[in-house]
């Protein structure tokens, strides 16, 4: 029996997804929308940020347990963080089930771009690597992790993305660790932000959970090879989020412009 036509571009999309979130330590989760629409051929955009939801989660998942492995990963600060996100993710992703869905990919395209701008920026590193939420420090770190995590799941949940791209720096603003130490934590961060917006479209029926199976595949595949390539080309990692960076605004701009014309 032959192999659906989908099942392809939903493997190599899963590759996509998981690839970048371990190479560049987030960013796969925007590319996720516009490659169910474009590429995988997911015609609803409500169904297509519900199924990236879910993939987006399942994919942070699988990296998040290579950055514990690795002492990566502040729990306390990133669950706190996390906490406050999911609260925001909730309200986010029934504000956008709500939204015209051809309005809200011509957003997305246009967050698309600010997110490749900001990204374009050269992320700075914090100043305490031993930053840890004890009795003495959790009242200035929560002061700041709460309102800055409230504010990313809004987003997040309201464009079905993980957030990655605004997590890190958001966890250095409000904790001032490193930067590899940020993406590392950001991973569970993406991880609950994305099952809260997964977990409501869901309960809309707006899941394609057979296209899932594939994306999570290709995912874990994207993964490991992302990791490999990140050790070979540590060197080279800002060229490589440039690059990127640049992607994504194109890709931005042309949703954007697609919706225009829809909208016209």
């Amino acid at each position: 029996m032959p192999f659906p036509e989908f099942v392809l571009p939903a493997l190599l999309s899963g590759a996509l997804i998981g690839f970048v979130l371990a190479l560049v330590g987030g960013g796969g989760s925007i590319l996720a929308v516009p490659l169910l629409v474009y590429f995988v051929g997911v015609g609803q955009p409500h169904m297509a940020i519900g199924t990236a939801a879910v993939a987006v989660a399942l994919n942070a998942a699988t990296g998040l347990a290579g950055h514990a492995r690795a002492g990566n990963v502040r729990w306390a600060c990133a669950a706190s963080f996390a906490l406050a996100g999911v609260i925001g993710a909730a309200l986010g992703a029934e504000a956008g089930k709500a939204f015209d869905g051809d309005k809200l990919l011509a957003l997305f395209g246009l967050l698309m771009v600010v997110v490749g701008a900001l990204m374009l920026r050269k992320r700075t590193g914090g100043e305490n690597p031993d930053v840890r939420m004890t009795r003495e420090t959790a009242r200035p770190l929560l002061g700041r992790i709460i309102p800055t995590g409230l504010g990313v799941g809004l987003m997040a949940g309201f464009f079905g993305i993980g957030g990655g791209f605004l997590i890190v720096p958001g966890l250095v603003f409000a904790t001032a660790m490193p930067i590899s130490l940020a993406i590392g934590s950001s991973l569970l961060v993406v991880t609950a932000l994305g099952a809260t917006t997964a977990a409501s479209y869901a309960l809309s029926g707006l899941v394609d959970w057979v296209l899932i199976g594939w994306m999570l595949a290709g995912g874990i595949a994207g993964t490991l090879l992302g990791r490999m390539a990140g050790k070979r080309l540590a060197g080279r990692k800002r060229t490589l989020e440039i690059g990127f960076a640049v992607m994504v605004i194109a890709i931005g701009v042309g949703i954007v412009a697609e919706g225009v014309a829809k909208l016209a």
